[in-house]
Order: structure tokens, then C-alpha cells, then sequence
């Protein structure tokens, strides 16, 4: 269960150097369902992915390609972005409030603290994680 792959179809749209940006159609769970044509909540969406390929060459603009993930990396990219800006936020505001009997400094404090991680991740981690975080592209065998 560990290194379970989420992967989707898609299609090339532009490559510039390295990056690859696909276009996938994101349906929803039940859009595979046969009653969908009877049900309002079916729905599906085109999105445009952008990936670090170091091959991309080996690309075309047409292609039909398949992107490949790794759930784990979701959960982990959930964390970075959400988990820990929440941890942090609750625990400044606690020991803020603790230290400083205000609570509109404690609020302030807290805010600017997670203002603080995200700026540090983006300027010193961003291309760390953007490669951590990329799916992997294979092209579609022709059948």
C-alpha cells in the first residue's frame, strides 16, 4: 500500500526545455458509473499539468503520454503545504497568547510566523520539492 501509483492520461500541449505541460481529463468518482447520463453530479474536467521532465525531448505536442505519481508524495505535499503552516500557526498563537496576555499580538504573531514558513520554503525549497513532487511521464504505447 505504500507505493501505491495514482496515474492519469493525458495529452501534450507545449514543451519549453524541461517542462512538459500535459493536459488531463480529472473525472469525477462517479463519472464511470452508467447512470451517469441520468445524474446532475456527474461532472469532469479538463486540467493542465505542468512537469519537470528531463527528457523532454523525447516529447511531442500531440502525444498521448500517461503521468504517473506516487500517493505517498500527495500525502507528503499535503503535509508541506497544509500540516505543518497549521501546527506551527496553532502552536505560535498558544505560546504567544501564553507569553504576552494579548491576544490580538498572539493572532499577529501566529499569522506572521506561517507568512514566514511559506516564504522560506518558496525561496529556499522550491525547486527541491518541485522536483520531489513531479509526476513521472511515459509515452503511450501506439496500438
Amino acid at each position: 500500500m505504500k507505493n501505491q501509483v495514482i496515474s492519469h492520461q493525458g495529452v501534450v500541449k507545449t514543451i519549453e526545455g524541461e517542462h512538459v505541460r500535459v493536459s488531463i481529463l480529472q473525472a469525477s468518482a462517479c463519472s464511470g458509473c452508467a447512470a451517469r447520463q441520468m445524474c446532475s453530479s456527474a461532472e469532469a474536467k479538463v486540467k493542465e499539468v505542468d512537469i519537470l521532465a528531463p527528457d523532454a525531448h523525447r516529447y511531442r505536442v500531440g502525444q498521448e503520454v500517461m503521468l504517473e505519481g506516487r500517493l505517498s508524495d500527495g500525502r507528503m505535499a499535503a503535509m508541506i503545504g497544509y500540516g505543518i503552516p497549521l501546527l506551527l500557526l496553532i502552536l505560535v498563537l498558544l505560546v504567544s497568547v501564553h507569553l504576552t496576555n494579548d491576544e490580538r499580538w498572539a493572532a499577529l504573531w501566529a499569522l506572521l510566523s506561517v507568512a514566514f514558513y511559506y516564504a522560506f520554503v518558496y525561496l529556499f525549497l522550491r525547486q527541491r520539492l518541485q522536483r520531489r513532487f513531479s509526476f513521472q511521464l511515459h509515452p503511450l504505447e501506439d496500438a
